[in-house]
């Protein structure tokens, strides 16, 4: 018996790899984030399935039912939003299943970040303007921030800033980031990336608190002059007098064949 832990993806029930839309038709019980988890994705269950919410549960529970499964013989496939390395509950979890010796497995899904960047047609990481993307949030109710990791200390960077579950603190993200990045640094809000109705915002730290009005839950905020750059060098993976091992140049290249 085995607890798979599955990325479901950002939304769209399509956004799931192969491997874990396989694991859930091929597992008797489901464990789901009903609070963000597509019920589309519910149909891969195999028929007579035990198919969970866990959205009311506590930790307890939701052990509890992984545990009555365990005893049965029955593989669990859990499902979480996104990918389940960030923001997922995961690892406590893992921590109770690993006490009571309990196999588990991990299955990597389609991050949110990847989601919304991919809805405004952007790369991340453009080269001269940033090479970098930082997952990060503020602080809220379920998890305090760690010394260290304040938006201003990012900020310091110039980095791609992908800022989770803090929308509803939109002014003081703002705030925190205006003097480092400026008022005309371009700024994106994605709610509820690769769902039907996905909804994309493109403005400026001066401007997003005003055009992002009315969104409190579901979204993704994205910093950095990434976002709407139109002048940045090309790389120099594809230039043509650069050489590499699969395009060898001259008569003595980096990588003969």
């Amino acid at each position: 018996m085995t607890v798979h832990f599955i990325g479901a993806g950002p939304g769209a029930a399509d956004l799931i790899t192969l491997r874990g839309r396989d694991l859930i038709a091929a597992c008797p019980v489901c464990l789901y984030a009903g609070s963000l988890v597509p019920e589309a994705l519910l149909a891969h269950c195999p028929p007579g399935a035990r198919i969970v919410n866990t959205a009311p549960l506590s930790l307890d529970r939701i052990i509890d039912e992984i545990a009555t499964a365990h005893a049965a013989g029955q593989d669990v496939a859990r499902l979480h939003s996104g990918d389940p390395s960030v923001w997922s509950a995961m690892g406590e979890q893992l921590r109770r299943l690993r006490a009571l010796n309990i196999p588990c497995e991990v299955t990597p899904g389609v991050p949110s970040f990847a989601a919304a960047a991919a809805a405004l047609q952007a790369e991340l990481t453009l080269p001269g303007l940033a090479q970098s993307v930082v997952l990060t949030r503020t602080p809220g109710r379920a998890s305090a921030m760690p010394e260290g990791e304040a938006l201003a200390h990012f900020a310091v960077s110039g980095a791609t800033l992908a800022i989770h579950l803090s929308i509803h603190a939109l002014d003081r993200v703002v705030a925190d980031l205006l003097p480092f990045y400026g008022p005309d640094c371009p700024v994106a809000v994605v709610w509820r990336a690769s769902w039907p109705d996905q909804r994309l915002i493109r403005s400026t730290l001066a401007r997003i608190e005003a055009e992002a009005r009315g969104i409190d839950r579901t979204a993704l905020i994205l910093v950095g002059p990434a976002l709407a750059a139109e002048g940045f060098e090309d790389s120099r993976l594809y230039a043509a007098g650069y050489d590499r091992r699969y395009r060898p140049l001259g008569t003595h290249p980096r990588f003969p064949e």
